[in-house]
Formats: structure tokens, sequence, C-alpha cells
């Protein structure tokens, strides 16, 4: 791909956009925002698709069990959600890449090729991923041509001010990502600490904004309080909702809700740094997300 065609790419979209949100969405609590969010703005963003992706923590035992929790709960999500546009949602991989090479194959990563190779560098797909990377690399591996044909917008990894990279979405699967930032792709990033981890919503936020306006924010509202109170009950706490931020880059045609510029792609290192070459190709890098109004916007319209 030419430099040129990448950084007209890379321009923030200013109308209505073909997305596919790929998301861990039983991971934690912010995913079901970013859902609910995305689904709120079909006169900008046409959802294709929504894809669950593997994790493994506390709350799964493998990574498959995780991708599996995730696909129940965007299900549950979109019960939620009468009147609203459903769109499919595919299983994605039962694992990380086994390395940087071989794809894991899901009905995810085939269908992220498929949706990819219909579109076009001038029309391209929008792919947000919001949790490891799995589903898109596998994609990327099984159809390599598709890498001018879509725009990632990832949530991952830390500012590369940091020293330490070490972060969930990232250190899941670090042969993912590295298969996505070597392939060329036109990717936006959306660092966690040091970017994004300013936005985030207090029990007053979620009971004064969110609680009684809907079944849907009711959902939401419950069950960020009822994990934060899991860990933090009887102190002042807030939480951080992460992948709202990845669906506010693709509305932000404006630059409302947070500023950006174009950088030397890094490469995720296995040990837990960025390596950074000032001849790599140009990404688009979120440095700073203005709370207050990604955070009206979001409460508009999910109270609507």
């Amino acid at each position: 791909m030419k430099d040129t065609e990448r950084l007209r790419m890379l321009e923030r979209p200013s109308g209505k956009i073909d997305v596919v949100l790929d998301t861990d969405a039983f991971n934690e609590i912010d995913d079901q925002f970013a859902i609910s969010y995305l689904l709120a703005c079909p006169e900008r963003l046409n959802t294709l698709a929504l894809t669950a992706a593997p994790f493994l923590n506390k709350k799964a035992a493998s990574a498959g069990e995780g991708m599996e929790k995730s696909y129940q709960e965007i299900l549950k999500l979109l019960s939620l959600m009468e009147g609203r546009h459903q769109p499919p949602v595919l299983r994605g991989s039962d694992r990380f890449l086994p390395d940087e090479t071989h794809p894991v194959a899901s009905d995810a990563a085939a269908r992220i090729a498929e949706l990819a190779m219909a579109h076009s560098s001038e029309n391209p797909l929008y792919v947000a991923a919001i949790g490891a990377i799995t589903n898109v690399a596998s994609a990327l591996l099984l159809q390599p041509e598709i890498a001018e044909r879509m725009v990632v917008v990832w949530l991952g990894g830390h500012a590369l001010h940091y020293t330490n990279n070490k972060e969930f979405n990232l250190y899941q699967d670090i042969a993912a990502a590295r298969v996505v930032f070597g392939s060329g792709v036109p990717l936006v990033m959306l660092p966690c600490h040091g970017v994004v981890d300013v936005f985030t919503l207090s029990k007053a936020d979620l009971e004064t904004w969110f609680i009684g306006k809907n079944p849907l924010c009711d959902y939401l509202a419950r069950n960020a309080i009822r994990e934060a109170e899991s860990y933090a009950a009887g102190t002042p706490w807030t939480r951080v909702i992460w992948d709202v931020t990845a669906v506010g880059w693709l509305l932000d045609g404006e630059g409302r809700f947070m500023a950006d510029r174009l950088t030397p792609r890094p490469m995720p290192e296995y040990d837990h740094r960025w390596a950074q070459d000032p001849c790599a190709p140009l990404c688009r890098y979120v440095y700073h997300i203005r709370r207050d109004a990604l955070m009206q916007d979001l409460i508009r319209r999910l109270t609507a």
C-alpha cells in the first residue's frame, strides 16, 4: 500500500461507515457500554457484525470459554435493545494464535475477511477491536489482501511513553498484535494507561444519568456498580469504561471527543515494551480524550 493511500484511509470518517466490532464482552463491564453506544448510532455506523473475542482470566478458565461467555453476553445485551438494529453475532477464536504465521480458524475471522473483501480502499470496512486482537489477526493471515480494504481501530497497549507495555488486550496475544501491526493495515491506536484511563464513571454518575432511564441503561449501570463494589464497597471509586472510546473515534469526525496525531507505528515486543522505528508506516495515535464531551454524547444516545 502506498503511503498516500494509507494516510487517506486514516482520515477520520465523516459520513456513514460500515463497522464490525470485535469484543471480549464478558471480560469487563465496558464492552457492554461500547456495544450499546455503537448500536445507538445507526445514522453514522452501519454495524455489519459483532464478533466474540477470546480472553482468559478469573472469569474464564480458557480462552475458548472466555470467547463463548462473550458470545452469550452479546446476545444478552441485544435482548435488551428492542427496536434497535440487531446485527449478526459470530463466535471467534477458541484460543490465541500459536505463532505469527498460523491463523486460528473461526466464524468471526472468516466473516471479517469476507466483509473486508467486499470493501475497498476508497470505501473501507472499519474493524473496531476492543479485546485481544486474535480474530482480526487470523483474518489477515487467512486473506492478507484485506489489509488494503479495512481500517483497524484497536484499544490495546499503553501509551508510547510507558516503559512497561503489559496491557491485558495486548499481552494475552502478543503474536496477534504483531501480525496486525506488521501487516500494513491502516491502524488507529487507542492506548489504555496514559490516554484512555481518564474516561471514567463513578457510582453517582451511574445512578444519576443511567438508572431508571430504560432497561438497557439499568443493566449497564447495575452491572458496573456490582462489579466495582465487589472490590471497592464502602470507598469512593471510579471505573474506566475503556472500550467506549473506540466507538467514539469512529463518530468523531469533528474532533470533539479526542485528539490524535500521525506517528510511525510501533511494534509490540514479547518483553512488554514498544519497539519504535522512525521509518515505519504511519498510524493514527490517540493521545488525549475529552472525557466530558464523549460522556455527554454517550449518555444522550443511550438514554434517548
